[in-house]
């Protein structure tokens, strides 16, 4: 069949094709998938959160002039910079002793090992509180001490009551406890490190020492550090019990006030606890500083800080806005 004359027959256009299912699904906006158990349960915690903020601020019980009033006053801060004293000499002696405690239950001595387990088994047994009174009545049992030749004549003798002061007694209480607790924790992180590293160490013929301090040691800090810093922040709270052996610390020198002064014994507790909370925040600061610094070369990127989160956020809100006002 011929076309009409002066008809005109295209060659190259035509209709245009339909959507395919791809280009469809790719123009519709993708919706979140709804979940109302979430914000249901993000409304009730608000609540539950709003009003357990509002009972604390407008309960007189709380006294919270009173609060204001103890809270720098020196007799509390003479007490907190105790406990300090305490927490960081204990924190200190009781890591090293747990070094030593994990090196002797890691060692091929047999008598190192017993030692170390019987140790770490005692401690771990016996309360912290009975270990302070213990030391605190040494001088009954041991009135001296004496330095010499085992079994024979002693070339120095001490009076055990001089130098048991009270400072000495809550260190050497903390410390001996802490050691034992530190010692399973150091054990485990380098038990934790990879064998290989240890084979690898070996092969290449370097010394024991050198292999734990420059190769085994860092690797275990990984697995030290949050289990340790759990550790510390037990011991910071240990503290309080020194009151016990005539220590005056931050919770000794609160109780003391709130003999004096038992109209304020609320407002005292508060101190006590918004002090702690400040310390085991500022140790929680540190160890997630520390443990960012050991993260370098186990993973890929470095966890990011919080000011680099709040930063991350606020760019991602500002994105969200704009999509919103666009649509």
């Amino acid at each position: 069949m011929s076309e009409p004359p002066g008809a005109a027959v295209s060659l190259t256009e035509a209709p245009p094709p339909a959507d395919t299912p791809s280009k469809q699904l790719t123009a519709q906006r993708v919706l979140p998938l709804r979940r109302p158990g979430r914000w249901i349960a993000t409304a009730v915690v608000l609540v539950l959160a709003a009003q357990f903020v509002h009972g604390l601020i407008t309960n007189p019980f709380y006294q919270w002039d009173r609060f204001a009033y103890w809270f720098l006053r020196p007799t509390i801060l003479d007490g907190l910079l105790i406990t300090l004293e305490v927490a960081a000499y204990s924190a200190v002696l009781g890591l090293l002793g747990g070094v030593l405690l994990a090196l002797a239950r890691l060692s091929k001595s047999p008598v190192l090992r017993s030692v170390s387990w019987v140790y770490i088994w005692a401690l771990r047994s016996i309360p912290l509180i009975v270990v302070l009174l213990f030391l605190y009545n040494f001088s009954a049992l041991y009135q001296t001490l004496s330095l010499g030749v085992p079994f024979g004549p002693a070339f120095f003798t001490f009076d055990e009551s001089r130098l048991a002061t009270d400072m000495a007694v809550a260190v050497i209480g903390l410390s001996l406890n802490e050691a034992a607790y530190a010692a399973e924790v150091v054990r485990g992180g380098i038990l934790s490190v990879d064998q290989g590293q240890h084979e690898a160490a070996s092969a290449l013929g370097l010394p024991k020492s050198y292999q734990f301090r420059k190769i085994v040691f860092p690797q275990a800090l990984r697995s030290i550090t949050p289990n340790y810093v759990n550790q510390l922040i037990g011991l910071i709270k240990s503290t309080s019990l020194v009151f016990y052996v005539s220590l005056l610390d931050l919770f000794g020198t609160a109780q003391t006030m709130g003999a004096t002064y038992p109209g304020d014994i609320v407002p005292l507790l508060l101190t006590v606890t918004v002090w702690y909370l400040i310390l085991t925040s500022v140790v929680s600061v540190i160890q997630f500083y520390v443990e960012r610094y050991y993260a370098r070369g186990a993973t890929r990127t470095l966890p990011p800080t919080p000011l680099q989160k709040l930063r991350s956020g606020l760019t991602d809100l500002r994105a969200r806005i704009r999509r919103e006002a666009a649509v």
